[in-house]
């Protein structure tokens, strides 16, 4: 990571602010890019003296969901808040999990239109006592608007994402495992919108609504599969709906076996899989009765670490424990194109809104971007020192001086890790520049363009590629590199005004992105240090090493 010049571009904020916003020092409530600054807005988080660590801790992750407009039924008496409009979302933000762009959306469920309630506890369930006068939860609820679902220890939280107020407005506890992994499906055509994977194996699906209406701290109506670890008693790494699915659904375990199920059949177990013969070949099997689950993927030996649909649900991304990266042909149930992390395991994975690219993080602290056309990685992203644990593309984002860019594609995306930092990042196709190796007793030679000669020789086209040598991948450095928590980052998203940011330990911050005002300021303050910018604009943007002795 190049520290001078994340430094540069990141601001201080001074004791008494920090002691204001509860912020640990060394941490900052803004940082500036090129199109102005984001600003820290709010936090989310959790009543930890209150939660129960019987089962031991797990990492949170973080659900976006939104909640849309109950069924037309019997008029109720809801305030007027319940019909503002959240405006209208394109189909990258249902697919992406974004919420919604309006930030005074106001609706039950806030806390009077997203301030605190002082002195009284508003969360619904919560661990803690409160008053039942002021619980929310009711049958009549009909409010629409954006929630974050996150997991921390035995218990699902539910927060109003629109509203600042700290706490949660509902908790749910399992008291037999804790919950590890959730997915929620925004084009659900039913009740059932909200999946949760535990750490015992065990798998709910349930309805988001139905939560909020309820008052108690237990899961309510909801549909129970691999019951006790019927099928598979191993760990839940991750739980994804299949895009256009139609209630299909995608569960992955911590033994390398994925398994399909459909919500409308019988949630009861059908055991009849072959023995897996080969634990290092990919293998589908298709259950021989008419029951949950319908189909058992073996990917891998070890931990499924990730999954991600593309955009259209045609394909299937994962990444794992043996550091490969896996795209499969979902609907024919092939594998299509994969590759090696440059070291160790890989974490995470995301698709680019075009489905042309996949975004790979894990413990070689790189960002690999992979080219779904080329069926290689196409560039590393160094910047961070330490695990990447969380990836995402920015489908809202659109260069400062987009006329001038018109026919070349930007794509901004973002990282987290187990540094506790936050890198943006920017990639540009047409000015990936490959290295070619140094020729014997002469200078460094490049190629521009993501094609490479060289490199395809030296890495040729098979279905699962090797990791290529690191002098052989053009370098991305990112834009900036901000300490955003204190403690590990577990993931990220991007919505159409914000991004957050997660913690391991259920610690939520939202980041506003710049307003108009912003970025005019940002850019007349770019324009009185020419020489800054031109010299920040001539860095390499893809690092190549000079030498014939690099890595391998």
């Amino acid at each position: 990571m190049n520290n001078g010049t994340s430094n540069s571009m990141l601001s201080s904020v001074s004791a008494s602010a920090s002691g204001n916003n509860g912020q640990a020092p060394g941490l900052k409530t803004y940082f500036k890019t090129q199109e102005g600054k984001y600003k820290l807005q709010y936090e989310k988080t959790h009543p930890t003296g209150l939660l129960h660590y019987g089962h031991g801790k797990t990492v949170t992750q973080v659900t976006l969901a939104h909640l849309k407009d109950k069924p037309v039924q019997t008029p109720t008496h809801a305030s007027s808040s319940l019909g503002v409009s959240s405006g209208v979302r394109s189909a990258a933000a249902r697919l992406l999990g974004s919420a919604n762009g309006s930030r005074a959306l106001s609706f039950v469920g806030g806390n009077g239109g997203g301030k605190s309630v002082s002195g009284t506890s508003t969360r619904i369930g919560s661990l803690g006592s409160s008053s039942s006068s002021n619980l929310i939860g009711n049958q009549n609820f009909d409010g629409k608007g954006s929630y974050l679902i996150f997991n921390v220890g035995d218990t699902i939280f539910i927060s109003d994402f629109n509203s600042q107020d700290k706490d949660p407005i509902k908790s749910i506890q399992f008291s037999n495992s804790n919950p590890v992994c959730h997915s929620y499906d925004h084009d659900s055509k039913d009740g059932h919108d909200l999946l949760i994977g535990l750490n015992s194996g065990d798998i709910y699906s349930t309805s988001l609504r139905q939560q909020l209406q309820d008052v108690g701290k237990k899961l309510v109506g909801a549909q129970h599969y691999n019951k006790d670890g019927f099928i598979n008693s191993n760990r839940c790494t991750c739980i994804a709906w299949v895009p256009n699915g139609d209630g299909t659904f995608v569960v992955a375990h911590s033994d390398g076996n994925m398994y399909v199920y459909e919500k409308h059949r019988d949630g009861s177990g059908d055991p009849s899989f072959p023995v897996i013969k080969d634990q290092a070949l990919f293998c589908v099997s298709h259950a021989r009765y008419s029951k949950n689950p319908v189909a058992r993927w073996h990917i891998c030996q070890g931990s499924i670490n990730g999954l991600a649909f593309s955009p259209d649900g045609s394909y299937l991304a994962s990444v794992g424990r043996d550091g490969f990266l896996r795209v499969f042909d979902y609907k024919k149930e092939l594998l299509h194109c994969g590759g090696k992390s440059y070291y160790g395991a890989l974490l995470c994975c995301a698709w680019s809104i075009d489905g042309k690219y996949i975004l790979t993080g894990g413990e070689d602290d790189l960002v690999q971007v992979w080219s779904m056309e080329d069926k290689k990685v196409v560039a590393w992203g160094e910047g961070h020192n330490s695990w990447v644990s969380g990836v995402a593309f920015d489908p809202y984002w659109q260069p400062p001086n987009s006329d001038d860019v018109a026919e070349n594609v930007v794509y901004r995306f973002g990282s987290v890790g187990q540094d506790a930092q936050l890198l943006l990042w920017d990639l540009e196709m047409d000015e990936l520049v490959v290295p070619v190796r140094r020729a014997p007793g002469g200078s460094p030679t490049f190629s521009a363009g993501s094609q490479s000669a060289h490199w395809d020789n030296a890495c040729p086209a098979t279905t699962l590629r090797p990791a290529p040598s690191m002098r052989d991948v053009p370098k991305l450095s990112p834009l900036i590199a901000h300490r955003v928590h204190t403690e590990p980052l577990s993931g990220l998203n991007f919505t159409q005004d914000s991004v957050f940011t997660v913690s391991r330990e259920g610690n939520i911050k939202i980041w506003m992105r710049p307003s108009s005002s912003d970025a005019q300021s940002t850019t007349s303050d770019l324009s009185q240090a020419p020489t800054q910018v031109k010299n920040h604009q001539d860095q390499v943007k893809f690092q190549v090493p000079l030498t014939s002795n690099d890595e391998t």
